[in-house]
C-alpha cells in the first residue's frame, strides 16, 4: 500500500459466525485480514454464539449484531443502515442469497463506495424468482459477484443471465490445522483401530444426498461385515437419515451431531474413507479439509468438485444419484490401502499448493484494495486529499 493511502474499513456480512461452510470461510476472512491496510468489521444478521463474538471481538474486529429472529423483522436492519450511511465503510462483502438480498436492498438508501456479493452456490435449477433475484437486483447492486467454483461463475453467467464482466471467482482457501487424533475419537465412538470406518462431515440437508451415501455403503456389509459409517453434522434430514440407516446398517451407523470445529480434525482422521455424495456443490471446504487430512475422497462429479480432484489423482469420482458407483469407489478403496495413501497424498498435495487460506485472503484483500481506489469515491480521495 503506498503512502498515500490509508486503512480500508472492509464490512463483512454474513447471517452466523462460524456455523457452516460459507459462515466459517467469510468469519475466517475478516479475522484475518492486515490490520495495516484495513480495518474489518463483521456484520452477524442473525445471533451467533458468544465464543466466535468474543473470539472476534478479542482479535480486534469490530462486530455489530442485528440479532434477526425472522425474514419479517426487517427493522433490525435499522443499525447497518446507520452504520453504513455514516460514511465509515468503504467496502462491503456480503455472502450467501440472503445477506447479499438485504445488503443490495440497503444499498438504495445507503451509499456504498464498493459492494461485493458472495454466491456460496444452489442448484441453478428451477426456481425462476431466484434467478430474477440474482441477476436483477444483487447483480445490478453489486459492484462484482464472486463465485466460489468456476462451475458456479459459468452458471451465474449461461444460466443467471449476470453480465460476465461482474462475475469473477475467486478460490475457497483453509487454515493449516495440526494432523487429528485418530485414536481418541475412535475410542470414544466405541470403534477399534483395525475396524474400516467410512464418514462424512455435512449439514444434514437435501443437497447433500447423505442418503445415497447410506444406500451405498449398505452394500459393502457383505465384504466388510465390520464396517462402520461415521456421519458428522446436523440438519433437517436428521431424523430421516438416522431411521433409513437404523433400517439398513442396524448399529453400524453413527451420528454425532453437530461438533465444535475445533473437534473436525481429530474426527476425520477417525475415518479410513471419506464421502461426499452431494447433488450440488461449488467448493465444499468440508472436502477441501479432507484432502488436507491426506485422506482417500470417493466424491460426486458435480459443481466445483471435479476442478479440485482429479478422477485416480486426488480421489475418486461418480455420477450423483449412483448409489452402486459410490459403493464400487468405497469397496475399491477399503480393499487396496496403497491406493487410499496414494490419493490421500495427491489430495493434500493439491490443496496445500491452492485452496489455503493465505492465498485466499491475499486475492481479496487486493481485490478490495483495486475496487475501492478504482471507485469514483477512491478516485476523488487520491486526487483531492483524505476522504475522512
Amino acid at each position: 500500500m503506498s503512502e498515500s493511502r490509508r486503512r480500508l474499513r472492509v464490512l463483512t456480512i454474513i447471517d452466523c459466525m462460524m456455523t457452516a461452510g460459507a459462515e466459517i470461510f467469510a468469519t475466517r476472512i475478516a479475522l484475518a485480514l492486515d490490520r495495516d491496510r484495513f480495518e474489518s468489521i463483521i456484520c452477524s444478521t442473525r445471533p451467533s454464539a458468544p465464543i466466535h463474538v468474543t473470539a472476534a471481538r478479542e482479535a480486534g474486529v469490530e462486530v455489530l449484531e442485528l440479532n434477526r429472529r425472522s425474514r419479517v423483522d426487517v427493522w433490525r436492519w435499522a443499525p447497518l443502515v446507520r452504520l453504513v450511511r455514516s460514511g465509515r465503510i468503504d467496502v462491503v462483502h456480503a455472502h450467501k442469497i440472503g445477506s447479499n438480498f438485504s445488503t443490495a436492498i440497503v444499498s438504495h438508501v445507503a451509499e456504498m463506495p464498493v459492494l461485493i456479493t458472495h454466491e456460496h452456490t444452489w442448484s441453478f435449477d428451477g426456481n425462476l424468482l431466484r434467478r430474477l433475484v440474482d441477476r436483477e437486483l444483487i447483480a445490478r447492486a453489486a459492484t462484482i459477484c464472486l463465485s466460489v467454483s468456476e462451475s458456479d461463475r459459468e452458471k451465474m453467467i449461461e444460466v443467471e443471465g449476470i453480465d460476465p464482466a461482474k462475475v469473477r471467482f475467486v478460490p475457497v482457501g483453509i487454515p493449516d490445522r495440526p494432523p487429528g487424533d485418530r485414536r481418541s475419537v475412535r475410542s470414544a465412538l466405541g470403534i477399534a483401530d483395525d475396524t474400516p470406518v467410512v464418514g462424512t462431515v455435512c449439514g444434514l440437508r437435501p443437497q447433500k444426498a447423505v442418503d445415497v451415501a447410506l444406500d451405498a455403503v449398505a452394500q459393502l456389509h457383505a465384504d466388510h461385515a465390520d464396517l462402520r459409517f461415521v456421519v458428522v453434522g446436523d440438519g433437517p434430514e436428521r431424523g430421516r437419515l438416522e431411521r433409513q440407516a437404523s433400517r439398513l446398517l442396524g448399529g453400524r451407523a453413527v451420528f454425532t451431531g453437530q461438533r465444535p470445529n475445533s473437534e473436525i480434525p481429530d474426527l476425520v482422521a477417525a475415518m479410513d474413507v471419506l464421502v461426499c455424495s452431494s447433488d450440488f456443490e461449488g467448493t465444499p471446504a468440508a472436502v477441501l479439509e479432507w484432502m488436507a487430512a491426506g485422506k482417500p475422497i470417493v466424491a460426486t462429479a458435480v459443481g466445483g468438485i471435479p476442478a479440485i480432484i482429479e478422477d485416480g489423482v486426488g480421489g475418486l469420482l461418480v455420477p450423483p444419484r449412483a448409489p452402486d458407483a459410490l459403493a464400487d469407489a468405497i469397496r475399491r478403496l477399503l480393499d487396496d490401502p496403497g491406493l487410499r495413501e496414494r490419493l490421500g497424498a495427491a489430495a493434500r498435495q493439491r490443496q496445500q499448493a491452492d485452496f489455503r487460506l493465505a492465498r485466499t485472503v491475499t486475492i481479496l484483500e487486493d481485490l478490495y484494495e483495486t475496487l475501492y481506489w478504482d471507485s469514483p469515491q477512491g478516485r476523488r480521495e487520491l486526487g483531492g486529499g483524505s476522504r475522512r
